[in-house]
């Protein structure tokens, strides 16, 4: 019982400690930038590996990408696959988005193997756009 106590305690404070270090960013395009569709969105990471779905391996996770605003999950709970969270978990860091004209946001989260964020989250800070 002690020794499960102390791998789940090294497992929760690997995930902190992963959270607090990482960083999520957008590398393309950037906030306020006015496009023309399509869009390329690149992905960046650093203080933390890119690993596929389905790979459970220390500091590692993959991206997903929130479109026009859904919040961020609650902790310990897996990001939903929907046309407003799109998930890359072949260890994409880049893709093309067909958006229809108007005003978008984008938010970068990292989810671990299962698609579960940190807690705290590994997340971008949230950008906007105009699709032309």
């Amino acid at each position: 019982m002690k020794k499960l106590l102390l791998l789940s305690w090294l497992a929760l404070s690997a995930s902190v400690a992963m959270a607090g270090e990482a960083e999520v960013y957008f590398i393309s395009p950037a906030d306020g930038d006015v496009i023309e569709g399509p869009v390329t969105v690149k992905f960046g990471l650093k203080g933390m590996g890119v690993a596929p779905a389905g790979t459970q391996a220390d500091n590692t996770g993959h991206h997903h990408l929130l479109i026009d605003g859904p919040e961020l999950p609650a902790p310990g709970v897996p990001l939903p696959a929907s046309d407003q969270v799109r998930h890359f978990g072949g260890g994409q860091t880049e893709t093309v988005l067909e958006l229809s004209p108007g005003t978008h946001t984008l938010q970068l989260i990292v989810g671990d193997h299962a698609h579960i964020p940190a807690d705290p989250p590994v997340a971008s800070d949230v950008i906007t756009i105009e699709v032309r």
